[in-house]
């Protein structure tokens, strides 16, 4: 279906006495067949009854049961695992009321049974998260298809190991059987069964091919996109030995077959209300448990991966994004937010809160209504959602207004063409069994990236299981491919991996050929990591959103694309038909691109290359090495550069003056009231004050204290380098020179800067409830439990800020204007009181 894929598992029918249980079989645990050890597994390790059912009568001749399963279809979803599955909606302000809930629907086909029931949800709507859709907050139908299907057996397919080198999902048991290895698990990849039509050729077309049909709910314009998106699969199979491994097929609008039979995998297409949490595509698949192998799978993509683009929803997107984290701020950024800034204060403060069980509850409003928003930060794929959107509206408003492309133009329907194909790979990729690979987008030098001779033949980049960013050439270079056109080497030795027929009995015997395939990957540079592998954000270069094998001077050139973007819009390029509102969405939408670039800076301070590939060091690597210092330091240059200099935000009266907000007042809309005009100073300060944090969160100045340990002296960034770094290039105090008047937005960055140092310098515990303000918030969090050396230099540098403006008050004290004099004395004042007030303790 087009729906949300909540729950996939394994279970079975048990008749016990006048009852049928519904039993989820404890798989974890196995044994070979034979070994007395069964008997004893069975009595360790319980299966899961989730449900018993009574018999309602037995056939007299078939001896076949009758069981209403209405009671498990229809209840308070827990079967289904609802709950679980979407809590921002349903985690206590909705409940099922059986009243309004019923099977609605039943389908038989060859191998699966499909029923569809109906939930009717009754309450009083989410704070955080409202339906928006709705034509009423208090009540809404959900339905939920059940599809049950038998496994296969004996069907010929062979189990692969997996090697964590090699980025397959996986299935895994652990084989209690075997006494000779350090650990019992047993790991299959998932993965097709394909067989060679001629197992003695070289290249051969399957038996069976892995077929998918292009659903007629699909829009005629983007079928050859998502078709060629398909197919991009085929040459990485040819590596494998099979030709036309996969054959793309298109449902006639007459069609006699259902999608939701399972013998039909499909391509499928959604219409959706753009709202947060949301998606723009996903690839799930069944799989059998017991072996890996894929039975059958669907990729949903969501019409508003075209809108957002085409910018038909600009204004609706935008803001249902702003109000989705209203408790954290009126901030229309939040796709950076998930994917960057927002991920290290969200698991900071889970292990915040449980160190500190009551925590929670000391905190009051407004710090509570932070804590409510962090804790509902959503997971990968609907961060990419968020982020891929932004990526791709940025990219077509650059094309807009850098190359003057009408939305019609042939210039767009590439870009928009392409990307469909990026995206369409991506998620068939997932089907194929592979995981993400956010080292994928580090192949190329930013110079190749815009040689299509190049590009159209080895890639863009190294895998389309990355998160990757629209390509854009900077001013002055020829424009290339805007997204991946075929897949990358890494696509290929993964499928090799999983996908090579290989001469053997048993799974065992197939460890030489397997391991061969696996290390050619650190011999050609394939290096990979996954989710897990990037939640750290320990590794600056395995990450979403980067591109190019020199991923800071990328950043460069985008911020510096933005920032010429910027300065179009003070000439408005406003259509006749649009309004300021529209204005306003495209200035947002270059921010929140500008914020994305700048964030990835900070992940090289203290940053280490994290690599899978290590062997007992055949390969010259370790699994850490530390970012060179060279690259530190130019990071941290370009942060002063971009994000604290002085002339970075100065944008003209003109422009902000017709950023006006959207005044449509209805369903949808959601109409800013307060405040009406932009916020700018507000705007610009929490994006300063994130990668403030970030830059000196306590999890990065510890790192940086260990780097001295894993380094050679003198080869490492020290903690003491980058606080006189940022510290020079916020506050310049030059008492010789002559004085100038300090900015408005200078003086909140340093007053921010300032909070920092004396939230570590005081170990202020109690400035995380005591937050009135998201970036207060943001400052609190990072710097809990920071490293002593660090406290003992943030007070070290408060008594040279303090002497530094105590001078400049002297000698020039009577040059400044008003609000420069008041801002420097306070800041003094402060410090003093600061540097005489007692450590807290934590």
């Amino acid at each position: 279906q087009t729906g949300w894929p909540v729950n996939d598992f394994l279970f079975q029918f048990r008749r016990r006495q006048k009852t049928i249980d519904l039993v989820i079989p404890n798989i974890y645990f196995r044994t070979r067949p034979g070994d007395p050890q069964e008997r004893s597994v069975k009595r360790s390790f319980s299966d899961s009854v989730l449900y018993s059912l009574p018999i309602t009568s037995i056939h007299p001749e078939r001896k076949t049961l009758l069981v209403d399963l209405t009671p498990l279809l229809v209840s308070d979803g827990s079967f289904s695992g609802l709950a679980s599955a979407f809590p921002w909606i349903l985690g206590g302000s909705y409940g099922v009321d059986p009243q309004k809930s019923y099977v609605s629907d039943a389908q038989a086909f060859p191998l699966n049974v499909e029923i569809e029931s109906v939930y009717g949800f009754s309450g009083g709507g989410d704070l955080f998260f409202p339906l928006r859709s709705l034509p009423d907050q208090r009540a809404f139908n959900l339905s939920v298809r059940y599809s049950f299907s038998q496994l296969p057996t004996n069907n010929g397919y062979r189990h692969r190991l997996a090697d964590e080198r090699v980025g397959y999902f996986i299935s895994a048991y652990q084989n209690l059987s075997n006494q000779n290895r350090k650990q019992p698990f047993i790991r299959y990849i998932r993965r097709w069964h394909l067989e060679k039509q001629d197992p003695t050729a070289t290249v051969s077309p399957p038996k069976e091919p892995i077929v998918f049909w292009i659903e007629n709910t699909v829009p005629l314009e983007y079928r050859d996109a998502i078709r060629e998106g398909i197919l991009m699969w085929n040459e990485a199979f040819r590596e494998a030995g099979f030709d036309n491994a996969i054959e793309v097929r298109q449902m006639p609008d007459d069609a006699t077959w259902d999608p939701a039979d399972i013998r039909y995998n499909t391509i499928r297409w959604s219409n959706s209300f753009p709202s947060f949490p949301g998606i723009i595509a996903m690839g799930p698949s069944r799989v059998n448990p017991l072996t890996g192998e894929i039975l059958d799978a669907d990729v949903i993509i969501d019409a508003n991966a075209v809108r957002w683009i085409k910018a038909e929803y600009q204004a609706i997107a935008s803001q249902a994004q702003s109000q989705a984290l209203s408790g954290l701020s009126q901030f229309p950024f939040n796709g950076s937010l998930c994917s960057n800034g927002m991920k290290v204060p969200y698991l900071k403060l889970q292990e915040i809160l449980k160190s500190n069980p009551g925590k929670a509850a000391q905190l009051s409003l407004p710090a509570g209504q932070f804590l409510s928003g962090l804790t509902q930060v959503p997971d990968h794929e609907l961060c990419f959602a968020m982020v891929s959107a932004q990526q791709a509206k940025f990219g077509a408003l650059s094309l807009s207004m850098v190359n003057h492309q009408l939305p019609s133009g042939e210039e767009m329907k590439t870009f928009i063409n392409q990307y469909l194909r990026y995206l369409t790979a991506h998620e068939v990729g997932h089907t194929l069994g592979l995981r993400h690979n956010f080292r994928g987008s580090t192949m190329l030098s930013p110079e190749e990236l815009n040689n299509t001779e190049i590009t159209r033949n080895k890639g863009l980049v190294g895998s389309v299981m990355d998160y990757v960013p629209v390509n854009l050439a900077p001013e002055g270079m020829e424009q290339g491919d805007y997204f991946s056109t075929v897949v990358g080497p890494y696509d290929k030795w993964v499928i090799k991996y999983g996908y090579t027929p290989i001469d053997a009995l048993t799974p065992q015997q197939e460890l030489r050929t397997l391991r061969k395939i696996a290390a050619e990957g650190s011999e050609m540079g394939l290096s990979y990591a996954t989710d897990e592998d990037t939640f750290d954000f320990i590794d600056p270069e395995a990450k979403v959103w980067d591109l190019s094998s020199d991923p800071l001077r990328y950043s460069q050139w985008q911020m510096e694309n933005a920032k010429g973007i910027w300065k179009r819009l003070n000439t408005s390029y406003l259509l006749p038909q649009e309004s300021a509102g529209d204005l306003r969405d495209r200035f947002d939408t270059v921010f929140s691109y500008f914020f994305e670039n700048a964030m990835s800076l900070t992940g090289y301070i203290g940053g280490q290359t994290f690599n899978r590939n290590y062997t007992g060091g055949k390969t010259g690597t370790l699994p850490f090495e530390p970012i060179p210092v060279e690259k530190q330091r130019q990071a941290l240059a370009m942060l002063g550069e971009y994000m604290f200099a002085e002339d970075t935000f100065n944008f003209s009266p003109q422009l902000l003056n017709q950023l006006a907000p959207s005044r449509w007042t209805h369903w949808g809309a959601f109409t800013t009231i307060f405040p009406l005009d932009y916020p700018i100073h507000e705007r610009v300060m929490l994006v300063q004050t994130m990668v403030l944090g970030d830059l000196f969160s306590s999890e990065r100045l510890a790192r940086l204290r260990d780097a001295q340990l894993k380094t050679s002296s003198g080869e490492a960034l020290t903690m003491a380098e980058v606080f006189d770094t940022v510290q020079d290039s916020i506050w310049k105090l030059d008492s010789n020179a002559k004085i100038e008047p300090i900015s408005s937005l200078r003086r909140g960055l340093q007053r921010q800067y300032m909070s920092l140092l004396v939230n570590m310098a005081l170990r202020n515990s109690n400035s995380l409830e005591n937050a009135r303000t998201f970036p207060e918030f943001i400052i609190a969090i990072q710097t809990f439990n920071t490293p002593e050396d660090a406290r003992v230099l943030a007070r070290y540098k408060l008594r040279q800020l303090r002497d530094a403006i105590a001078n400049t008050l002297n000698k020039q004290g009577k040059n400044l204007d008003t609000a420069s004099l008041a801002h420097l004395e306070g800041a003094r004042d402060r410090i003093t009181k600061v540097l005489d007030a007692p450590l807290q303790s934590e």
